[in-house]
């Protein structure tokens, strides 16, 4: 059973605004938090914005810090991240994850990730 399914990504130019979905179980939208990552190739993995799922507490890295906006919709099990302003720097292969425990949480290690879905932006 896929238990986190990503969707959204495409290509745009830079400036312009994708909405990324990730349609997850019920029982993983009860995880302590969930995140978004991203992957570039020959990069290392990036975290890029949490939320804990209860409270709705989001966080987000610098890098992308009033571009981007993590969301949760529990009725509809589903995680989003609003992007905008996109620049060529942003193009990378986008992943949902969630973990479990707060500690998890803290060291960004997932129980469950999805299979990504593909942004590029083109200056």
């Amino acid at each position: 059973q896929v238990e986190l399914v990503e969707s959204g990504g495409g290509s745009v130019q830079a400036g312009g605004s994708l909405r990324l979905s990730c349609v997850a179980t019920r029982y993983i939208m009860a995880s302590y938090c969930m995140y978004w990552f991203r992957q570039a190739p020959g990069k290392e993995r990036e975290w890029i914005a949490l939320i804990y799922t209860n409270t709705g507490a989001t966080f987000t890295a610098d890098s992308v810090k009033g571009r981007f906006t993590i969301s949760q919709d529990k009725a509809e099990n589903t995680l989003y991240l609003q992007m905008n302003s996109l620049k060529p720097e942003d193009s990378a292969m986008y992943y949902c994850a969630a973990a479990s425990t707060y500690q998890r949480c803290l060291s960004r290690v997932y129980d469950y990730s999805g299979q990504g879905t593909q942004v590029t932006v083109s200056s």
